[in-house]
């Protein structure tokens, strides 16, 4: 199929290439990368793709906007650099540029009287639409509810996204996934995904992120094919937009996205959406659409707890087959509280040194392999952030979190601060009891365990833990 050419010399001779085989090398390419991320990467962002030069190992691309030149470094500059390398000899670079005399020399912005119009690609064809599953990004085959690990702080979005899965019509609509990075929520979606497909093939079936649903948008209004725009999304049957709160200060976007779903809605579709915050925390967004966003249920999936890190790591070395040692799992469980993907990239790090170095894997070696990382973890929070921040949102005294003091109001409080403590730092339950006056680990235990309670029936304590995570984490 490849032209190889002599692919040893390829900084010698590639000045000399005409311009028809630069074309007809790099459509080549532009082939493989088609078959490899799908028909809807394809039109959206690799086919702009045009070769301007290839000399002294740099390959030389031009597109027609900054927005796609931004995301094609991102997301593809490598595997082209890869696939060129593969066939047609090494590259040192791989150079993107704007195609001279477009007229887009800023990042792109939305404001209400040009509303992305900018953005849209100039070389795409018009009238080229997925359908169906092409409309949906790639899903990740690893992302399934058996590989999910369920724990206090996840489990309520979980049984949520499981309803979903299990059953074409359900009480709550839309779902709304919120949490932090890496606390799985794209996870739980492309399970959904998955599930639904699975058992009724029949049903149409999108995932994308809020990004790629203003890229739709975008291209619609270039070409004015709007009309177009609304049936493709009108006969979807579950629509999942992964962070919503990419439109947030986007009024165009925000528009196509209320009618998007009111239609779907009003048919008794099933939508869900995630972000790294609630609908009532948004900026830069309609009321209306705030109203929408926040009509059916709000599952928020927490940290981490060290249960639930220890139950990651253990379901992580069963899918991959390796066998670490128990106390090294703990350790990262312990250690490693940000989120579940520093924690896997922490695993991944250690297998791959043991395979390396043929060496058994340690907590010493950890400590060492790790030290970055760890360090990072070690500077985030202190019990006493934890005990000022909570006592500023009650209204009580910092001497109040040691005192032995049973009083509600204060007890309540001095309750949720352990809770947080248990949640957002690595410190041990004895370390966290020094710090509230000398009480033993029990009473910390005791305090966790009735804020989990008060938090899955009462919706005011379940408020105040957000707002307080939310204020420490920030």
């Amino acid at each position: 199929m490849f032209d190889n050419g002599n692919a040893s010399a390829i900084d010698t001779h590639a000045e000399s290439d005409s311009r028809s085989t630069l074309a007809t090398r790099f459509a080549q390419v532009k082939s493989l990368l088609q078959k490899e991320f799908g028909e809807t990467a394809f039109r959206s962002w690799i086919m702009p793709i045009e070769p301007v030069a290839c000399a002294g190992g740099l390959l030389s691309l031009s597109v027609p906007t900054r927005f796609i030149r931004d995301w094609v470094k991102t997301h593809y500059a490598d595997r082209i650099r890869g696939l060129w390398a593969q066939h047609y000899g090494p590259l040192s670079r791989v150079d993107i540029a704007i195609a001279a005399g477009s007229k887009q020399t800023a990042a792109p912005t939305e404001a209400k009287s040009e509303p992305f119009e900018k953005l849209a690609t100039a070389n795409e064809n018009k009238g080229k639409t997925a359908e169906g599953d092409q409309l949906s990004s790639p899903l990740d085959a690893r992302y399934t509810f058996d590989n999910f690990v369920t724990g206090a702080p996840n489990e309520f979005a979980y049984a949520a996204a499981r309803k979903i899965a299990e059953n074409e019509r359900v009480t709550f609509n839309p779902l709304f996934l919120q949490g932090g990075v890496g606390l799985g929520k794209t996870h739980l979606m492309h399970s959904i995904a998955h599930a639904v497909r699975s058992a009724t093939p029949a049903r149409k079936v999108v995932y994308m992120s809020a990004e790629k649903f203003m890229y739709e948008f975008v291209h619609a209004l270039r070409f004015h094919d709007t009309m177009a725009f609304k049936a493709k999304f009108r006969a979807v049957d579950v629509l999942m937009i992964d962070d919503i709160q990419f439109i947030c200060g986007k009024p165009s976007t925000q528009e196509e996205f209320f009618h998007t779903f009111n239609a779907l809605i009003d048919q008794g579709k099933q939508i869900i959406v995630s972000a790294d915050q609630s609908p009532a925390d948004f900026d830069g967004i309609e009321e209306r659409l705030r109203s929408r966003l926040s009509m059916g249920l709000v599952a928020a999936m927490h940290p981490t707890t060290y249960e639930l890190r220890l139950g990651i790591l253990q379901s992580k070395c069963a899918q991959m087959k390796r066998d670490l040692p128990q106390d090294v799992l703990e350790f990262l469980a312990q250690k490693i509280t940000s989120n579940v993907r520093e924690i896997e990239g922490a695993l991944n790090r250690l297998i791959a040194h043991a395979e390396l170095v043929n060496r058994p894997v340690t907590v010493e070696a950890a400590m060492d392999l790790l030290a970055d990382v760890l360090r990072a973890n070690d500077r985030r929070l202190t019990i006493e952030d934890i005990q000022k921040k909570v006592a500023e949102h009650y209204g009580i005294r910092m001497a109040d979190m040691h005192s032995p003091r049973r009083a509600r109001p204060v007890a309540r409080p001095r309750q949720m601060a352990m809770y947080l403590c248990k949640q957002l730092t690595t410190h041990s339950l004895p370390e966290i009891g020094r710090k509230f006056g000398g009480r033993d680990h029990t009473t910390i235990i005791h305090g966790v365990r009735k804020i989990e309670e008060l938090i899955a029936t009462d919706a005011a304590m379940r408020d105040d833990a957000e707002v307080l995570k939310r204020a420490i984490s920030g």
